[in-house]
């Protein structure tokens, strides 16, 4: 018998200096039993991150290939943003610069090892991609103070990312880098 999701429910307050976007969110993520607590708190960033009207987790949640973890869609359906989380594939990274006007990619990887699959493989404007580097030690900061049921202050202002959970702040530069050197 498969192990059931884990539901977070997530209130977390959206300061968005560098976007103008400020927010109150009330989100319930569904954690699945392979999903590490790395991929959830980037998945959650990346939706805070990202916000804007008519994004949305996707309904397959990690069993779906081809879905994107986040998608932003028009009030038509058209796929505006296909926000992919972790170290897609090249071909994936392809498919969804063909599908989407917008790609994101938000990740802990080294920044070379993503730049070194760019290299080898042929993706569609690939220039035009968006990869915000999150710092693993922010993650791992940030992970034992996340609970099923947290409340989370999110700052972003000049490039730096803060996180504030039960009391304690952690902070980052969060960095737009390229596939492309």
């Amino acid at each position: 018998m498969a192990l059931p999701s884990t539901v977070y429910h997530l209130q977390v307050s959206v300061s968005d200096v560098d976007r103008g976007v400020y927010e109150s969110l009330d989100l319930r993520l569904a954690r699945h039993p392979s999903e590490t607590m790395r991929y959830l708190l980037t998945r959650l960033l990346a939706y805070c991150l990202s916000y804007e009207e008519g994004i949305a987790f996707s309904k397959g949640g990690l069993s779906s290939t081809e879905e994107p973890p986040l998608s932003i869609r028009d009030r038509t359906g058209l796929l505006i943003a296909f926000i992919d989380i972790g170290f897609p594939s090249a071909d994936r990274l392809h498919r969804a610069s063909k599908a989407a006007q917008r790609v994101a990619l938000f990740t802990a990887i080294e920044p070379a090892l993503l730049q070194k699959e760019a290299r080898e493989r042929s993706i569609h404007r690939v220039d035009q991609i968006e990869v915000w580097r999150l710092p693993p030690s922010f993650l791992d900061e940030l992970e034992p103070l996340v609970t099923r049921n947290s409340k989370l202050e999110l700052l972003r202002s000049d490039g730096v990312l803060y996180v504030t959970v039960a009391g304690k702040t952690v902070e980052a530069p969060i960095q737009r880098i390229g596939l492309v050197e």
